[in-house]
């Protein structure tokens, strides 16, 4: 069932007039769509911190929601502007991998690559296509335009690797993929992974030199400015301080490692 709502994601921050063009060009389309802001501080150009923040949010939505999604480095590019239709929702945004996590989970029924201009701006910039193409895009298809008239279908799309943890020498090892507004250090490491290889065990987490024993329910349990481990409501094993700032704490950043060594 399609739905008139329409989520954004983007690097574009909030000092410009970006998010607001791309919102007004959608609700001069459909006035009646609905528009909600996952968020528009993603770090700038950075794709697979934008799959995440997206893979993290999309399913809490109504079935047939619209996902528009621009991080987009390449625009301009002969990157294609796609449109992937799931059996649940609708991504729009540009063909770099930014949709990599999202379908992992959502099977792709139908991919369009966005050549009708007919359904773009009059006057398309080379360095906006969030405002000049998606945006119009996203506001058509929730008036009920079939996907197919966007453009031709195509067969596959851009997907980007992400790290998986690897077990070696009696160790889980992941790394750090995310770092939150609070400064959380969330891993690669999700519930599944620990409780297969931790059979019981009892283990301790190593992170930027410090050690962490066992793990956490929630944030409550840890001391104020204390280091604890916890899974977060994303499934994944984050490093915290109970409120602080780990990632000021230990001088964290994406790529270090996270390591659960086994006792």
């Amino acid at each position: 069932m399609r739905s008139s709502i329409i989520t954004l994601l983007t690097d574009f921050g909030l000092k410009d007039s970006y998010v607001a063009s791309m919102k007004g060009v959608i609700l001069r389309i459909n006035p009646q769509s609905t528009l909600i802001d996952i968020t528009h501080q993603v770090s700038a150009h950075h794709i697979e911190e934008a799959a995440f923040v997206l893979a993290s949010a999309y399913s809490t939505f109504p079935k047939g929601t619209i996902h528009l999604s621009v991080v987009d480095p390449g625009v301009g590019s002969s990157r294609k502007p796609v449109l992937l239709v799931t059996q649940n929702y609708f991504f729009i945004g540009p063909d770099n991998g930014l949709f990599t996590l999202a379908t992992k989970k959502e099977k792709v029924k139908q991919a369009v690559a966005l050549t009708n201009r007919k359904f773009f701006l009059s006057q398309v910039s080379a360095t906006f296509h969030g405002r000049d193409i998606f945006a119009p895009v996203a506001a058509y298809l929730s008036l009920g335009v079939e996907p197919k008239a966007f453009g031709k279908r195509i067969e596959s799309w851009a997907t980007i690797p992400f790290p998986e943890p690897t077990f070696k020498e009696g160790k889980l090892v992941g790394e750090i993929i995310h770092v939150d507004g609070f400064g959380n250090l969330v891993s690669n490491i999700d519930q599944q992974q620990l409780s297969q290889f931790s059979k019981g065990c009892s283990f301790v987490v190593r992170t930027g030199g410090r050690t962490i024993q066992g793990l956490r329910k929630g944030y409550w349990e840890g001391k104020k400015n204390e280091l604890i481990s916890l899974f977060g409501s994303g499934g994944f094993l984050e490093v915290s301080i109970r409120e602080g700032n780990a990632q000021k704490k230990l001088k964290a950043k994406k790529g270090d490692p996270v390591q659960i060594k086994f006792l």
